[in-house]
């Protein structure tokens, strides 16, 4: 018989709560707004203050309450919370207004008395501790109820209006009725008839008299999102499931698309307009989930708050001290994978990354790393890339060919039920604190490629199309794997030849490895041996197998994780003046060598590379979880660079540098026979000229050489695949 006398006001709660609940009736409407109203004003914190108080005299509109305090403040409230939120969050709100209201002191009105002073609606949020649940797992015994779940915002409707209460006119007898609206989006249950009673000789109301008067009804903004589950949380194979979130008020506009969330809501159904043409399916309803609490996760750590217990600490704090940690390191990295020492030394950089900077104008400096593995078919450049896709703590996986721009960055589409656009976030975007790795970068369009200049150097995604102007972040490394234009590498031809990737993407790759199948006997008989060893056992065949400290993926990817969320390292003098005094002396020697041999190097050393040089020993020193990158980091930094980039510059011949006097005049002679065989304008097959010079006596390879030589003086262009030269002015 609790509450029974409260108030002296006898009142029948059966509507609110239905008697077929026995827990429901052990608390009433009129106890639990009472206690809700202690709850708030009386609420000690742990340093003896009253939170949930002055958070409402500061934020009048909204104030955040945490279920743990509810829980310690009255368990039984908190439980009714989570079991029937849509019932006791409205009277939770109506407390809050009147707590605001009974805290604010009176105001001086307009004729100089004193007046209590007008509140509005008080917003509830609710955050917990509780750990999430699945996207997948979520059912029908969930109806009703709060769930928590983690996931990345995909798409954004525009701001709606939301109507709260209805205002109804009769069209027979013109009275006025006022019919709430159900939360979320829900509507409103409009009456069949009219209570009017007709008086004698009065016409009576017909069936469905009433019409929305939309000026006199009350509203709120309302917002739907599209939220999907995190990469790393779908099972191999399977499609990544979505779910429709509806947000209300001060919620409304403050997520993006690309956004890691963890969301506290209240999962209903309502009515898709596209089922109400089916005749037999009236009771199926679509779920959805209206949002009482978010959580967004950081900007340096997008996988949210991630908890490293203590002996994980001082486990990776070990590991970092241990003289052997860079090569220890590098081993972990594609353990199955023969060789390639360097290219896994510049994916271990890439994985940990450089520091973001933030100058006082506002400029971003991006910390990651992107590289690029160029070369012959059959060289691991796939396996390198599905295993950054394993162990990467945030990444997506894509191939060229079947990735689009608006795939990668992001795309405008149009809402089936509302016919409204709205925007959903690419690869880029889905991968925002991670990797992206693009494989068959080569066989993308190149308008597609265009797409990601933005991305891959600013860090941004702009988008304006169909109305919707807005700024996505894009703060990914980009690993990319492409074959040359020949389908393997060409020595006889230059480096821009055989990439035929244009120098505005090439610039933007701080690392270029190019991955060539070089046929020697000793080392083809290690590489089928260790490939036949790791078929045969069925395990990964690692030199580290027997060390002390479990050295597995899922420890590497926690690893990477904690160095990235923990350190940031910055150059410290000695290194910072050994990189200006190497800089300034490789920029020397170019410029000596232009003056000797007339012609600018083959490489240019530019702010940028000096950019990403920086970057590389950054991530040296992270790995060691120091926070000064030293002048041994610069060196090794130099070396990777040296043996990357640099080489892949200086592969190839490069016009005519280096030639014994003899084969120059063939070359000559060959140029000579072309010009004479093609007129300015006429084109013809590649292989019917090579055919037709060699019938004259020439040697095949001098004749591409003098091609190749051509091409670049851009006396010949190549068209339809390079299968057709044509001869230019």
């Amino acid at each position: 018989m609790s509450g029974w006398d409260e108030g002296a006001v006898f009142y029948s709660d059966q509507a609110q709560f239905p008697q077929g609940d026995p827990a429901a009736a052990d608390i009433t409407r009129h106890s639990a707004l009472r206690k809700f109203k202690e709850f708030l004003r009386g609420f000690t914190g742990p340093d003896g203050d009253f939170p949930y108080r002055e958070s409402l005299v500061h934020n009048r509109d909204h104030v955040t309450v945490a279920i743990e305090d509810l829980d310690a403040f009255d368990a039984e409230l908190a439980d009714r919370i989570r079991k029937a939120p849509a019932d006791y969050l409205p009277l939770f709100e109506t407390a809050g207004s009147e707590v605001l209201a009974s805290l604010r002191s009176k105001v001086a009105g307009e004729t100089g008395e004193m007046e209590e002073p007008v509140t509005g609606d008080v917003q509830i949020f609710l955050s917990s501790k509780e750990n999430c649940v699945s996207m997948r797992s979520i059912g029908a015994d969930y109806m009703s109820k709060l769930v928590k779940i983690a996931g990345i915002a995909i798409a954004a409707s525009r701001v709606k209006a939301k109507a709260t209460h209805v205002t109804l006119l009769c069209k027979n007898c013109r009275s006025v009725r006022t019919v709430p609206c159900r939360p979320g989006l829900g509507g409103a249950i409009v009456p069949r008839s009219c209570d009017h009673v007709p008086q004698p000789g009065e016409e009576p109301c017909p069936l469905d008299p009433w019409i929305a008067v939309p000026d006199k009804s009350k509203y709120v903004d309302l917002q739907t999102l599209k939220m999907q589950e995190n990469p790393e949380d779908v099972p191999t194979g399977e499609l990544p499931r979505n779910v429709l979130l509806s947000i209300d008020r001060h919620l409304v506009q403050t997520i993006v698309p690309g956004t890691r969330l963890t969301v506290i809501g209240i999962y209903s159904v309502f009515q898709a307009s596209g089922t109400t043409n089916h005749k037999g399916a009236v009771g199926v309803k679509q779920p959805y989930i209206r949002i009482v609490g978010l959580e967004q996760s950081r900007d340096d750590n997008s996988n949210g708050p991630s908890s490293f217990t203590l002996d994980e600490e001082m486990e990776f704090k070990e590991f970092a001290q241990r003289p052997d940690a860079y090569a220890k390191l590098c081993s972990m990295i594609g353990p199955s994978i023969y060789g390639h020492a360097d290219v896994k030394k510049a994916i271990a950089c890439l994985l940990f990354g450089g520091s973001k900077k933030r100058l006082p104008d506002g400029v971003r400096l991006r910390g990651d790393i992107h590289a690029l593995l160029l070369g012959d078919p059959s060289t691991a450049k796939s396996q390198f890339l599905k295993f950054v896709e394993k162990t990467a703590p945030i990444a997506v996986y894509t191939s060229g060919k079947g990735s689009s721009a608006a795939g990668l960055t992001a795309s405008v589409t149009r809402d089936s039920n509302s016919r409204e656009f709205y925007l959903e976030g690419g690869a880029m975007v889905l991968a925002d604190g991670g990797v992206v790795c693009i494989d068959e970068f080569d066989k993308m369009r190149p308008e597609d490629r265009v797409a990601i200049h933005e991305a891959m150097e600013q860090q941004t995604i702009s988008i304006a199309k169909a109305g919707i102007t807005t700024v996505l972040n894009s703060r990914t490394s980009v690993l990319a794997a492409a074959n040359p234009i020949s389908g393997r590498y060409d020595d006889l031809k230059t480096a821009q030849d055989n990439i035929d990737l244009q120098t505005t993407i090439l610039s933007r790759f701080d690392l270029i490895f190019i991955v060539k199948d070089v046929r020697m006997y000793e080392q083809d008989k290690r590489i089928a041996n260790h490939i036949i060893k790791v078929h045969a056992s069925g395990a990964q065949t690692t030199s580290n197998k027997n060390t002390e400290v479990n050295e597995g993926e899922n420890w590497l990817k926690r690893y990477v994780e904690y160095c990235r969320n923990t350190c940031r390292p910055r150059l410290s003098e000695k290194a910072a003046e050994m990189l200006q005094n190497k800089y300034v002396e490789i920029r020397q020697k170019m410029r000596q060598q232009s003056h000797e041999t007339g012609r600018a190097a083959a490489i240019p050393i530019t702010v940028r590379q000096l950019e990403a040089i920086i970057r590389l020993s950054e991530s040296l020193a992270k790995m060691r979880l120091t926070s000064v990158a030293t002048p041994e980091h610069i060196e090794e930094a130099f070396r990777l660079f040296n043996v990357s980039t640099v080489d892949a510059a200086r592969s190839g011949i490069n016009e005519h540098l280096n030639l014994s006097p003899e084969i120059a005049n063939e070359i000559k002679q060959a140029e000579a026979q072309i010009k004479r065989r093609m007129g300015i304008g006429s084109h013809i097959s590649e292989r019917r000229l090579l055919d037709e010079l060699s019938r004259m006596g020439m040697n095949e390879s001098i004749v591409r050489r003098a091609l190749v030589i051509m091409h670049q003086r851009d006396e010949v262009e190549y068209k339809r695949e390079r299968h057709v030269i044509v001869r230019k002015a």
